[in-house]
């Protein structure tokens, strides 16, 4: 048998299989096209709150640090190592991270159109699932922040999973699908998401439903699950799983709550809001009538594909068992999902899109059922056909039976899925696509809510200050003192010690400060070390005001530059500051030769003046608190040899201003 398996991969493709092979890339290509297309909008360009802290343990841990948080309150390495391959690929260019989280969300797309596929017997079912898990509302967290990956490696896990036991009910293969896929997927998802180990059931629902009771078989899930309890518990020193929001799930779970967080996933699964508007953009009571229309009439498809398939359960008595048997599967399996992210103090959409995955799966299982058959070609080339999902290892050998049968019979025949042609196939197929089309504008229409959710204007505020600083400055930003004018967003100390270190290389972004001030007058002269915000909260973000804060507090008539030089002569009005005092710092780049002076004029009257005898030479104002003046200097000297001159008069020095 070995070697007849070996033969068959050592087979050129069929032109069937290049065909096949073909669509299939044609079709991840239109996926991954749709992905950046509905996502469009979605972007991450300053990271905050739990993203941020999640980079700096990146950026000040090493590898086994971060990626094995020993004493941490969660173990989730595999998640970790993930992260970690995110936010090296990223590097300092933040704007990265939501196409990469885009192209992973799409890859998982192309994963459900392939499990569609092989379900339904019709590459239309899968690819049509691909886009509506694309465009539902419940992608917003995957997308839109970096933590999100972990959300969607978990659903891949899961799925997997879920698929792994459906072959293994139906198809009897125990070594590749139960004990190398769906045990070890079990054991690796714990470490994405320690809510999934509440899939633990779902394993002995299938081996009862192949009345399977062999003690290996029995024990191998349980084994995983012990596993994964005591690296937990040597890891963090407890087995109990962390809460959302700091929480811890044995200190406010509610039965009454999970009942009601229960009921509110299965109501988002059938596309209705059933939550507070800060976890889904909005509210289903705010949601326009013609919203609700459009999702009621989705729901009534679905009524009329559950009904055609329990009539069809109902007339296939031999095959009902099979049915029962795998609906069963994706009902638990639902259940189990929604019962885990039910124990926790809020639901969240982002924890329903893996219900809504293995729910759109169903419904491609239910069209199988529907509108394909099973054809099984023995090795003379006789085909027999039998309804999709029958189970197909009885009638041909009916002289053995046990695993011996079902192995003899599977290496005699192939199996491929058939499709109908017919009244149910049109039933299937354009009741699948009126569900899309009465989808589709309704989850675009949710999405235009996705800034009324919890994290959004925060993401969207911090997206402008790196827009207002890093985005418009580049590295220059570095090392300036940033002034932000208000606190109304209430930014903590780690995100100002931390927001600019993420944008530089070396992630340290050496002498960067982060100042918040009440008033422009708090400051005093803006130097070309300061960089001055203020807060935009009706736009939720951040204007660069410092040059309007120059200019209020330093207007050039001519001769004095922006980076400190000024001509032979110069005029500019300056506001002193809280003291009153001007402080002038002059810097001539030349060779003295004797005889050099400046003369300053205050208010069009001789002030001082000052014989240059060094380089650098100082000059102070004293002036009224926050009074202006008009300040003109004429030199007698200036720079020889200069390559460059700006005004009527050539340059002479370097001055810096200072009022305090």
């Amino acid at each position: 048998m070995r070697k007849e398996k070996e033969a068959d991969l050592l087979k050129p493709l069929s032109m069937e299989q290049k065909l096949q092979i073909k669509n299939d890339i044609i079709a991840l290509g239109l996926l991954m096209g749709f992905a950046f297309f509905i996502n469009r909008g979605i972007a991450i360009k300053g990271l905050y709150m739990d993203d941020l802290y999640l980079w700096s343990c990146y950026g000040e841990q090493s590898f086994f640090e971060y990626v094995f948080p020993i004493g941490s309150t969660r173990f989730r390495f595999l998640y970790n190592l993930a992260a970690w391959l995110e936010l090296a690929a990223a590097g300092s260019h933040v704007e990265w991270l939501v196409p990469i989280n885009i192209m992973i969300n799409g890859l998982l797309a192309g994963f459900l159109y392939y499990l569609g596929r092989k379900l339904s017997g019709r590459g239309i079912f899968g690819f049509l699932t691909g886009i509506l898990f694309l465009a539902s509302r419940m992608a917003y967290y995957q997308i839109g922040q970096v933590y999100g990956l972990m959300e969607t490696l978990a659903l891949w896990m899961a799925i997997g999973i879920l698929y792994c036991l459906y072959v293994y009910l139906n198809e009897k293969q125990e070594k590749i699908w139960y004990y190398h896929g769906a045990c070890w997927l079990y054991f690796c998802i714990c470490f994405v998401h320690e809510r999934y180990m509440a899939l633990l059931p779902l394993f002995y629902l299938v081996l009862i439903l192949r009345r399977r009771f062999h003690l290996k078989k029995w024990f191998w899930p349980l084994r995983q699950f012990l596993l994964v309890q005591v690296i937990r518990f040597a890891a963090i020193g407890t087995l109990s799983p962390a809460g959302t929001g700091g929480t811890q799930v044995a200190d406010t779970f509610s039965f009454r709550q999970a009942i009601n967080y229960s009921l509110s996933q299965a109501a988002y699964v059938f596309g209705i809001n059933a939550g507070p508007q800060h976890l889904n953009g909005l509210a289903w009571s705010e949601t326009p009538g013609l919203v609700k229309k459009l999702v009621y009439g989705a729901d009534v498809v679905l009524v009329l594909f559950l009904a055609a398939f329990l009539v069809k359960i109902i007339r296939d008595k031999e095959k009902r068992w099979s049915y029962c048997s795998n609906v069963l599967l994706f009902l638990t399996f639902i259940a189990l999902c929604i019962g885990s992210s039910s124990v926790t103090v809020r639901v969240e959409m982002r924890w329903v899109y893996v219900s809504y995955g293995a729910a759109l799966l169903f419904l491609t299982y239910i069209c199988g059922i529907l509108a394909c058959d099973v054809e099984v070609a023995g090795k003379r080339g006789k085909k027999l056909f039998y309804q999709f999902g029958s189970g197909y290892s009885a009638q041909p050998e009916k002289r053995l039976t046990g695993d011996s049968a079902e192995a003899n019979f599977q290496a005699r025949h192939t199996v491929q899925l058939v499709p109908k042609k017919g009244h149910s196939a049109a039933f299937c197929i354009s009741g699948f696509l009126l569900y899309l089309l009465l989808t589709l504008p309704v989850e675009v229409f949710f999405r235009g809510y996705f800034p009324n959710l919890y994290f959004w204007p925060n993401q969207l505020r911090y997206n402008s200050l790196a827009e207002e600083t890093y985005g418009r400055y580049g590295e220059d930003i570095f090392g300036k003192t940033i002034y932000i004018l208000g606190d109304s967003y209430e930014m903590s100390s780690f995100t100002a010690e931390t927001f600019f270190k993420v944008f530089d290389k070396e992630r340290k972004a050496e002498g960067t400060k982060v100042v918040k001030i009440d008033s422009i007058w708090d400051i005093g002269l803006v130097t070309n070390s300061m960089l001055i915000l203020r807060e935009d909260p009706a736009h939720n973000g951040f204007q660069d005001i410092t040059q309007f804060v120059r200019e209020q507090k330093l207007q050039v008539d001519y001769g004095f530059y922006q980076d400190g030089w000024m001509d032979e002569k110069c005029s500019f009005s300056v506001l002193s500051g809280k003291e009153g005092q001007i402080l002038l710092r002059f810097l001539y780049p030349g060779v003295l030769l004797g005889g050099e002076e400046t003369k300053i004029y205050v208010d069009d009257q001789l002030y001082q003046t000052i014989p240059v005898t060094e380089n650098i030479y100082y000059a102070q104002i004293d002036a009224k608190a926050n009074q202006t003046l008009k300040i003109q200097m004429e030199s007698n000297f200036y720079v020889q040899d200069a390559r460059e001159q700006r005004g009527d008069t050539r340059l002479t020095a370097l001055v810096e201003i200072l009022a305090e």
